[in-house]
C-alpha cells in the first residue's frame, strides 16, 4: 500500500518528496524507500531465475531482427537510386507536354475567337441586308440578333478592331429591331391584327424575350388602368368644373358646392362610362394576346408561345392582368371613397346605376370572347393563317368559362360589396318608412287608399330600380317581403280580438269595421304586390318565390282576421239547423196532398240569418273571391249538418216528408247567398240533391240506391233507416243516452265512416239482443235492410 503512489499515471516526484518532507522524519523515509528498493531488487532476480531460458531466447530474437532490418535498409537506399534515374527520364518530356499543351489550348482559342470573328462578319453583314427588308425581313433579323448573341456569350470581344464597329452596328440593330416589334405589337393588338401580333411575338421569341415583354405589356396596361381608375375617381377633377380658377386655402377638401352637386354626379358617371370602355378595351387587347399566344407556334421548334410563358408554373396572362385589375378596382375605389363623402354617397345611393356599368361591362368581355374566335378567321390568307391551322383547339378564356375555384364576375364585383350593403340598408329603410309613418304609435286605423298606393309605389320602385341585376332583384325582394311582413305585423296589431268582433246578433260594431278594414287593406296590399311581381320583366324566379311565400303569410293573416267572426256564424247556422227537432215532423198528409206551408219554421229562421249576415257583414269585404272562399266552406258545413239532422229526425210521419222535402228544396235558396253558384258546392250539393228522392222510396229501394257511397255516405242512409223502424230499434244516439247535440259532436270528431258504422253496429247488436231478451219471435222489417247495408259498407271499407 505504501507504493501505490509510485503505480499511479499523473506521479510527480517533486510532489512526492515535497509531501514526504513534510509529513516524516527524512531519515524514516529515506529507510523505507531503501527497503522498497531492496525489496524490488529481489523480486526482480526471482523473475530473472525463473525465466531465464524465456529471456535468453528473446535476446537472440533480437539479434536476428537486426539482421533483417539492416538488410530493408539496404534495399531501400536501392529502390531510392532507381527511383531517382527513372525521374530524370520523366521530367524532361513532361515539361515539353505542358508547353505543347498551353500552346494548343491557345491555338485552339485563338481559331474559336476567328470563327466567331468571320462568323459575327458573315451575320452582320447578312443583318443589313435584312433590316433594309423592314417589317417582312424582321423575324430573320431576330434569328440573326439570336445567334450573333449566342456567339457572343462567354467571351470578351472588346479591343478586336476588326469587329468594333460591327459590333457597334449589332447594338443599335437589336435596339431598333426591338423598338419596331414592339411598335408592331402595339398597332397589332390596338387594331386587333393576328398577323402583326404574330408577328412581333415571332420577333420577341427569336430574340429570347417574349416572356420579359409579355409582363412588361401586361403591367403596362395594369399601369395604364391603375391611374385611369385614379383619375375617374379624383375629386378635385370631378369638381373643378364647378369651381372658381382662384384657388382655396391649404388643406381645403375639395367637395361639390350645393347647388353643383347634380353636376358632380354627372361627371362621375360620365368618368365611369369612360372607365368600363377603357377596361373593356384593355381587356379585349389582352385576350386577343393571349389568343395570338394560344395558337402561334415557332416554325423551327414547333414549341407554342403560352407554353413558353407559363412554363414555369405562372397562371396565364389573361387570369394574371384581371386579377390585377379586380385588385385595383378594390383598392382605388376603397381609397377614394374613404376620402370622400360624396362618392361614398354617389356610390351607395345610385349604387344599380354602378351595377349596371358592371353587368354591361361583363357582358361585353363575354361577347368578345364569342366573337374573337371570328376575327381570327376573316383575318386574312396570311402565313399566321396557314399556321393557325395546324394548332389544337381553341381553349375558353376565364371570362366564357368559371374555373371552380376562381369567379372572375365575382372577383369583379366584389369591389362593390360595400355600396350594396349601404344600399340595400337604404333600400329597405325607404320601404319601411312609409309604412312607420302610416302606422303611428296609437293609431287604430288601417292606411288609407292613397297611402297605400304610396307603399305600393315605394315597393315598384325599389323593386324596378333593381332590376338591373338577378342578384340585386333577389336582395331588394328580400327587403320587400321584409316591408309584407312589417305590414302584416302592423295591421295585426289593429286587429280586435275581443268579443264584440265575432257578435252576429246586432250591427256592425267598432271592432268589426275596423277588421273589415284592416282585412280590405291586406287585400289590396296583396293584390297590388301581386301585380308589381307580375309585371316586372325577366324577375328571378328565386326573388318571385321570396314575396310569394310573404305575400301567403298576408293571405294566410286575412283568414285568421274573419276566422272568429266566421265560426260564430257557422255556431249560429248550426244552432238554428239543430232546431229542426223541436219541430213536429210526425204528421200525416193532409186531404190536398201538399205540405201546409212552403218550409219549416227553423228554415225561415236560417235563410233570413245566412241573408242578414252577408248583407250586414259580408257585405263591407271588398275581397269577394276571398270572402266567398270561406263562405263557401261554411255553406257545405251547413248542408252537411242539415243532411245529418233530417236523416236523425224520428218519428217522421208522410206530411213531415213533404214538409221536409220542402226543406230541401229551400236550404239550396238558403245557402245560396254564402255562394258564387250552389252547384260549384261539389259534393255536398251532390248530397242535398241526391238525399231528398229517398225521402219517399222504400227501403229497399233505398238499399239499392246508385247514390249509396258514391254520393251519399253509408252511416247517414243507415241513420235514416232508423226512422223506419219501431222504437224498440234505438238509433246510435238514444242507444248512449245522448243528446243528438252531443251525438252531433261525436259525428265531428269521428269524421271516419268506420268509427261511425261500428257505433250503428253496436245499436243494430243491441236491438238484437233486447228482442231475444224479450223473445220475440221476429225483427222489424227494416232490420234485415240495415244488416245488408252494413255489411255492404263494412267490405267497401275493406
Amino acid at each position: 500500500e505504501c507504493y501505490a503512489d509510485f503505480f499511479r499515471e499523473d506521479f510527480d516526484v517533486k510532489a512526492y518528496t515535497s509531501q514526504s518532507i513534510h509529513q516524516a522524519v527524512i531519515a524514516e523515509q529515506l529507510a523505507k524507500l531503501a527497503q522498497g528498493i531492496s525489496q524490488l531488487d529481489k523480486e526482480l532476480h526471482l523473475q530473472v531465475v525463473a525465466r531465464h531460458e524465456d529471456l535468453l531466447a528473446q535476446a537472440t530474437g533480437i539479434e536476428s531482427l537486426e539482421g533483417v532490418l539492416q538488410m530493408m535498409q539496404t534495399r531501400i537506399g536501392a529502390l531510392q537510386s532507381t527511383v531517382d534515374r527513372i525521374k530524370v527520364k520523366i521530367v524532361d518530356p513532361y515539361n515539353k507536354i505542358v508547353s505543347r499543351t498551353a500552346q494548343l489550348a491557345k491555338l485552339q482559342a485563338a481559331c474559336d475567337l476567328l470563327r466567331r470573328i468571320i462568323r459575327i462578319l458573315y451575320l452582320s453583314k447578312r443583318l443589313q441586308g435584312q433590316l433594309q427588308g423592314g417589317s417582312r425581313e424582321i423575324t430573320k433579323a431576330a434569328q440573326s440578333l439570336n445567334e450573333l448573341d449566342y456567339l457572343s456569350q462567354g467571351i470578351d470581344l472588346s479591343g478586336i478592331e476588326v469587329i468594333e464597329n460591327d459590333l457597334l452596328f449589332i447594338a443599335r440593330a437589336r435596339l431598333e429591331v426591338e423598338n419596331q416589334a414592339k411598335r408592331l405589337l402595339e398597332q397589332g393588338v390596338e387594331t386587333q391584327n393576328p398577323t402583326q401580333v404574330g408577328t412581333a411575338l415571332q420577333v420577341f421569341h427569336n430574340l429570347g424575350t417574349l416572356k420579359d415583354t409579355i409582363a412588361n405589356v401586361v403591367d403596362g396596361y395594369c399601369t395604364v388602368l391603375e391611374e385611369n381608375i385614379k383619375n375617374a375617381l379624383d375629386i378635385k377633377v370631378l369638381t373643378q368644373p364647378s369651381q372658381t380658377v382662384t384657388r382655396g386655402g391649404p388643406g381645403r377638401a375639395a367637395m361639390p358646392t350645393p347647388g353643383n352637386t347634380a353636376a358632380f354626379r354627372a361627371a362621375l358617371w360620365t368618368n365611369m362610362e369612360k372607365l368600363m370602355d377603357q377596361i373593356c378595351a384593355a381587356c379585349g387587347q389582352v385576350q386577343h394576346l393571349q389568343k395570338v399566344l394560344t395558337k402561334k407556334r415557332d416554325p423551327v421548334s414547333h414549341v407554342c408561345f403560352i407554353e413558353e410563358i407559363v412554363k414555369d408554373g405562372q397562371s396565364d396572362i389573361l387570369y394574371k392582368f384581371w386579377t390585377a385589375v379586380t385588385q385595383t378596382l378594390s383598392s382605388q375605389f376603397q381609397s377614394a371613397t374613404d376620402s370622400s363623402m360624396f362618392l361614398k354617397q354617389a356610390f351607395e345611393g345610385e349604387y344599380p346605376k354602378l351595377l349596371r356599368l358592371y353587368n354591361d361591362l361583363w357582358k361585353r368581355l363575354q361577347q368578345y370572347s364569342q366573337n374573337i374566335q371570328r376575327n381570327f378567321n376573316t383575318s386574312g390568307t396570311t402565313d399566321l393563317f396557314a399556321e393557325l391551322q395546324q394548332m389544337e383547339e381553341d381553349a375558353q378564356d376565364i371570362f366564357m368559362q368559371k374555373n371552380e375555384d376562381y369567379d372572375p364576375e365575382k372577383a369583379l364585383k366584389d369591389s362593390l360589396q360595400q355600396y350594396e350593403a349601404a344600399y340595400l340598408s337604404k333600400s329597405l329603410s325607404r320601404l319601411f318608412d312609409p309604412i312607420n309613418l302610416v302606422f303611428p304609435p296609437g293609431g287604430r286605423n288601417p292606411p288609407s287608399s292613397d297611402e297605400l298606393d304610396s307603399i305600393i309605389k315605394t315597393i315598384a320602385s325599389e323593386l324596378n330600380v333593381a332590376a338591373v341585376d338577378p342578384d340585386l332583384s333577389l336582395a331588394v325582394a328580400k327587403n320587400v317581403a321584409k316591408t309584407i311582413q312589417l305590414y302584416g305585423v302592423k295591421s295585426e296589431q289593429l286587429l280586435s280580438t275581443q268579443g264584440d268582433a265575432s257578435q252576429v246578433i246586432g250591427p256592425l260594431t267598432e271592432g268589426q269595421r275596423r277588421n273589415v278594414a284592416v282585412v280590405n287593406s291586406l287585400y289590396k296590399l296583396h293584390q297590388s304586390v301581386l301585380k308589381v311581381i307580375t309585371n316586372q320583366s325577366s324577375f328571378p324566379a328565386a326573388a318571385e318565390q321570396t314575396v310569394t311565400t310573404a305575400l301567403k303569410a298576408v293571405h294566410d293573416l286575412m283568414g285568421s282576421a274573419v276566422q272568429p267572426l266566421l265560426n260564430s256564424v257557422g255556431d249560429s247556422v248550426e244552432a238554428i239547423i239543430i232546431t229542426m227537432h223541436q219541430e213536429d215532423f210526425s204528421g200525416s198528409l193532409s186531404s190536398s196532398g201538399k205540405p201546409d206551408v212552403p218550409c219549416s219554421l227553423y228554415m225561415k229562421e236560417l235563410q233570413g240569418f245566412i241573408a242578414r249576415v252577408m248583407s250586414d257583414y259580408f257585405r263591407h269585404f271588398e275581397c269577394f273571391d276571398f270572402v266567398f272562399d270561406n263562405t263557401e266552406a261554411m255553406a257545405q258545413r251547413a248542408i252537411e249538418l242539415f243532411i245529418r239532422h233530417a236523416s236523425l229526425i224520428r218519428p217522421l210521419g208522410e206530411g213531415g216528408k213533404m214538409r221536409l222535402a220542402a226543406d230541401f228544396a229551400q236550404m239550396e235558396l238558403a245557402v245560396a247567398p254564402l255562394c258564387r253558384r250552389v252547384s260549384d258546392l261539389g259534393k255536398s250539393y251532390r248530397q242535398l240533391r241526391s238525399f231528398r228522392p229517398l225521402l219517399f222510396q222504400t227501403s229497399e229501394h233505398i238499399a239499392s240506391s246508385p247514390a249509396l257511397g258514391e254520393v251519399i255516405p253509408f252511416s247517414i242512409i243507415l241513420q235514416f233507416l232508423f226512422t223506419r223502424a219501431p222504437p224498440e230499434l234505438k238509433s246510435p244516439f238514444q242507444r248512449a243516452e245522448w243528446s243528438i247535440a252531443r251525438y252531433s259532436q261525436w259525428l265531428d270528431d269521428h269524421p271516419s265512416e268506420k268509427d261511425r258504422l261500428s257505433l250503428i253496429r253496436g245499436a243494430l247488436e243491441a236491438y238484437v239482443q233486447s228482442v231475444r231478451t224479450r223473445e220475440g219471435k221476429e225483427f222489424a222489417p227494416v232490420y234485415p235492410i240495415m244488416v245488408q247495408l252494413l255489411q255492404k259498407a263494412m267490405s267497401a271499407l275493406q
